[in-house]
């Protein structure tokens, strides 16, 4: 009798044990997807992790609670753990930015170029501005048939010095991005140039808009699809790896 009643004891503190483990585990999936919109930490498969830079990129200013954004201290901590994880095999990036920082989307830019792993970008909604070399920073990039991407010259918000050095500084900033656009991609400089210094298309301002299929025939998106080509491309890529 003593010993069923010892066995029930145990049967119960291991029920007991087994509920708290799938509360903690709910608590941190919905804590990650709330902070970080994605379940990439409670996901038991690993393989393909999934980075989503959405919203307004924020750099060293922080922005107003109401704005959707991705915040870059977030960003490239989950970038090196993904490098560093060797059950990660490939890494697929979800675009749909206004773009941002331009210092902090050029470093995450340059970070996920780095990566020993196959990585796949998908434009799914825009992909404007420093969202541009986000887009092609990747091993191979998509843009849904409906994306848009704006393609134009940097600004600066605040207050700028009307002297030659802020002319010069601009025009080293807008060379980073250029060399590492033409870089990561197929366009060439000219065209790219081009398109940034257009002023028929946008109202009061610069610039491009490339819709879909308008952005593979430039050559800054590798092709046009859906979630399930880019993570079929991805798959491919990983398994060339």
């Amino acid at each position: 009798m003593q010993k069923n009643l010892y066995s029930s004891n145990i049967e119960n503190n291991t029920e007991e044990q087994e509920e708290e483990n799938r509360i903690k585990e709910a608590k941190e999936k919905r804590e990650e997807i709330v902070e970080f919109g994605n379940e990439n930490a409670v996901n038991k498969d690993e393989s393909i992790q999934i980075l989503p830079i959405i919203g307004q990129i924020e750099g060293h200013q922080v922005l107003p609670a109401q704005t959707k954004s991705t915040k870059y201290e977030h960003v490239i901590p989950q970038i090196i753990s993904m490098e560093r994880n060797e059950k990660v095999k490939g890494i697929l990036i979800i675009l749909n930015t206004v773009g941002g920082d331009v210092e902090a989307g050029l470093a995450i830019s340059e970070m996920i170029n780095s990566l020993s792993k196959p990585t796949v970008s998908i434009v799914i909604g825009g992909g404007h501005s420093i969202g541009v070399p986000l887009a092609t920073s990747s091993s191979y990039s998509f843009i849904t048939p409906s994306a848009t991407m704006i393609v134009h010259p940097i600004r600066m918000n605040g207050f700028v010095i009307g002297v030659a050095q802020t002319f010069n500084y601009f025009q080293k900033m807008q060379e980073r991005i250029d060399n590492f656009i033409v870089r990561t991609s197929k366009i060439n400089k000219e065209d790219l140039k081009e398109m940034m210094l257009r002023s028929d298309e946008l109202l009061n301002d610069m610039g491009t808009i490339l819709i879909g299929e308008q952005a593979v025939d430039c050559g800054l998106i590798d092709e046009v699809g859906g979630i399930k080509d880019a993570l079929d491309k991805l798959k491919e890529l990983i398994s060339k790896s």
